[in-house]
């Protein structure tokens, strides 16, 4: 039965006395009370607006009628007007009690004096209608004064302001900027590196947690040494490098060693990956190339970290628009920092790429990135280290061998162990083991190398039994063959997007690769296809072998176009420039009679790849059967159970 558990509700402690709820009360508004300057600079200039606006446009009093001349003058001379008012082309009336009443009468109106009551009754006023003797209204005539223009004015301005302060603010929230947000509405074109001082605990790594990796440490200790011992090597006219471009396939530790050169070094360390400079506008990324210069050689001797460079540094493209100018710009400012006019700061620019064929030739010049550190896949010796301190406090089982494991991680790099030995100990909490064992590791390595079983996947008996044909195609084919790699396991349980897995695992790490065992491996990719043919019948192939077929095809052309393995072809690069940005393709090198060659070529091999195939599994059909149904029943079958099948054969050593 699987293991329910219980999820409770966290509970927040109320406090006792209604004293003190109020306290709380208190303090949880003032949290949530907005802190930002700029806000209440926006809600004053709010309040002053409507302020102004209530005393000068009427707001607070009820809504202006509009009636006309006659019934202002109607009603003035029933003697219910309080006060008449007229300015400019507009009169004004008041009722007793307060209302307020306007009308344009077309008629500009003009006085000496300003808010008077007029005494005697005034020519210009005569004609309107508004003297009455004995009448008790008071008639005010008012002038376009300037200040009359302000009060007119004033409220557009205000407006206006108002809306400027108010697109500042959605500026600055926008850019992270304003006060107590970053730097003010341009923070958009500040560096957005992060800074690792020496003196915080939490960047403590050295060279000692990177395992293995021995040359490299060697050649980027001399970085370390010219930063704490500048005056050693300038009394010898040396001049360290200004740049180093570590090059390496993903989770190989190019950032783990960069962080450990300014650990070592004891400087400062500014970190920032390459697509943090490029922004919508075009001019931001220069900026922020020249806001990190400056704030790093203040801080000098420090050392910038630029990971994945290429995501700015790629070739220059050579037409007039077919280039992103953002990157460009950024790209040449990069450029111009790197190798200015100031060569006496003591200032290291290291950065991390697995793309090399890409960048731009002027970044790799002496003088900007003029030394290259390459960083490959560990070897068994140092994916052992790694496994070693990535497992360090971890509770391993007594079962549990280290070296076997580096033994059957060929390919994995420093990050691709670090999450096999986490994923190992994920997977024992989920079995409720107190340990991790041999086991729980072999699993973890299957999960991180293939996928994670697809147990809701339902199958019909045939289709499984169709699998378990093919994937035995793979594993015998390989057997027989001696350039392929030795079979660690065949499974008709799916992983990842794989139906199957036949595992082929190199028993030693190799830098060189045959034209024998390309043969050899096309040979084992077709077990799949044949297999189906020979047992099942041509008419019952199934769509099963597509990623086998487009594995085979790629190799094929890679050992014509790429390796030059073809005697009459000859040693020739045939692919083209493909680095990226280029019109350098194999359609626009190549006439068409080479590329119908080439295509003749391709098809040659992969025909005499699937003939092989075909003879091993016709030649070892009861084998095969045998095989393919103790899988059906195990599912699994380990190198061990697997081999067994085959002694007393001839089955020739693997080279």
């Amino acid at each position: 039965m699987a293991k329910v558990t219980k999820w409770t509700k966290k509970t927040v402690k109320k406090p006792k006395t209604i004293e003190a709820q109020k306290q709380a009360m208190v303090e949880q508004m003032m949290q949530k009370w907005p802190k930002n300057p700029l806000l209440w600079v926006f809600v004053l200039a709010l309040w002053i607006a409507l302020l102004y606006g209530y005393k000068w446009t009427g707001v607070i009093q009820e809504p202006n009628d509009k009636i006309s001349l006659s019934e202002i003058q109607a009603k003035y001379a029933s003697g219910i007007y309080d006060t008449i008012i007229l300015e400019g082309n507009t009169i004004r009336a008041e009722e007793k009690p307060r209302k307020e009443f306007s009308q344009t009468t077309g008629k500009e109106i003009m006085k000496q004096w300003v808010d008077k009551t007029l005494a005697p009754p005034h020519d210009s006023i005569k004609d309107l209608g508004f003297f009455a003797s004995g009448s008790t209204t008071k008639i005010v005539v008012r002038e376009n004064t300037w200040g009359n223009i302000w009060k007119e004015l004033l409220p557009t301005i205000i407006s206006v302001v108002l809306m400027g302060v108010l697109i500042m603010f959605i500026i600055s929230k926008v850019a992270g900027g304003g006060p107590g947000g970053g730097g003010g509405p341009m923070a958009f074109i500040k560096s957005k590196a992060r800074r690792f001082d020496p003196d915080d605990a939490k960047n403590n790594i050295t060279f000692a947690d990177v395992a293995g990796a021995v040359e490299e440490k060697e050649e980027l200790q001399e970085v370390v040494d010219f930063l704490k011992n500048p005056d050693k090597y300038k009394k010898l006219g040396a001049k360290i490098p200004k740049g180093i471009l570590m090059v390496g396939p993903p989770g190989t530790g190019k950032t783990l060693l960069a962080r450990a050169v300014a650990w070592e070094s004891g400087v400062p360390f500014f970190f920032v990956s390459g697509s943090e400079f490029v922004e919508m506008f075009v001019w931001v990324g220069a900026a922020r190339v020249r806001d990190l210069f400056k704030e790093a050689k203040e801080a000098s001797p420090a050392i910038i970290f630029i990971d994945e460079i290429d995501a700015i540094g790629k070739k220059r493209s050579v037409g007039v628009s077919g280039g992103n100018d953002e990157r460009e710009q950024t790209l040449n400012q990069i450029l111009t920092e790197m190798d200015g006019f100031d060569n006496e700061t003591n200032l290291i620019i290291m950065a991390a790429t697995n793309r090399v064929d890409v960048l731009d030739k002027a970044l790799l010049r002496p003088g900007r990135f003029d030394r290259k550190v390459t960083i490959n896949l560990p070897t068994q010796a140092d994916r052992e280290l790694i496994l070693n301190i990535h497992s360090k406090g971890k509770p391993l089982n007594e079962d549990v061998d280290m070296h076997k494991v580096a033994g059957i991680t060929v390919g994995f790099s420093g990050a691709d162990l670090g999450n096999l030995i986490n994923e190992a100990a994920i997977l024992a909490g989920r079995k409720n083991s107190d340990s991790i064992t041999m086991q729980i590791i072999q699993e973890s390595i299957e999960k991180v190398a293939m996928g994670t079983q697809r147990k809701s996947l339902r199958m019909s008996e045939h289709e499984r039994r169709l699998i378990a044909y093919h994937e035995v195609g793979h594993a015998l084919v390989g057997k027989f063959l001696p350039n392929t790699d030795p079979v660690h396991k065949v499974s008709i349980l799916s992983r990842g997007g794989a139906l199957g897995v036949t595992w082929f695992v190199p028993d030693m790490d190799r830098v060189l690769v045959s034209k024998k065992k390309f043969e050899d491996e096309l040979a084992a990719l077709y077990g799949w296809r044949v297999a189906e043919e020979v047992f099942f019948g041509k008419d019952a192939i199934t769509t099963g072998a597509s990623n086998d077929i487009e594995k085979a095809t790629q190799m094929a052309r890679d050992m014509i176009m790429k390796y030059g393995f073809d005697s009459e072809l000859g040693p020739e690069n045939l692919e083209g420039d493909t680095s990226g940005g280029s019109m350098n393709t194999p359609g626009n090198l190549l006439s068409q009679h080479t590329l119908e060659k080439i295509d003749a070529k391709v098809r040659t091999i992969l025909l005499s790849a699937y003939d092989t195939t075909t003879k091993l599994i016709t030649q070892y059909r009861d084998l095969h059967e045998k095989i393919a149904e103790e899988l059906l029943i195990k599912e699994e079958l380990t190198q061990a159970e697997f081999d067994a099948y085959f002694e007393g054969l001839n089955v020739p050593v693997k080279i």
